[in-house]
């Protein structure tokens, strides 16, 4: 009987930590994909390292691989969509291949591949 009780505890204890490999950001959608970003930045706030475009139609970015949050850009400095909205703006794409650890993604809910087409 103790013999099956420290197996059944191993098994326990082997279900809670592969639960805890798979981490889940905004929406409760799991990180499954390279998540690719595409459209439209002026060049306001510097240079961005990577970026997404939140489930509430702004687009997250980080300065660098060492920030720990992203930053909410207002809409007047990023565009989504085919065309340049003009003035100083240069089309901004790039993929996060890895979910960044202890990295804050506030309104994430995408997975992986939602880029490209739309409106701000």
């Amino acid at each position: 009987m103790k013999r099956f009780l420290a197996l059944a505890g191993v098994a326990a204890a082997a279900l809670s930590l592969s639960a805890c490999a798979e981490e889940t950001y905004g929406g409760g959608v799991a990180w499954d994909a390279p998540y690719a970003y595409d459209g439209w930045y002026d060049g306001a706030y510097g240079s961005v390292y990577d970026g997404y475009w939140g489930d509430d139609g702004y687009f997250y970015y980080r300065h660098g691989q060492g920030d720990h949050h992203y930053i909410r850009g207002e809409q007047a400095h990023f565009s989504r969509g085919g065309t340049a909205p003009g003035g100083n703006f240069q089309h901004l794409q790039g993929t996060i291949q890895q979910r960044p650890q202890g990295v804050r993604m506030p309104h994430f809910s995408g997975g992986g591949g939602h880029g490209g087409a739309g409106h701000r």
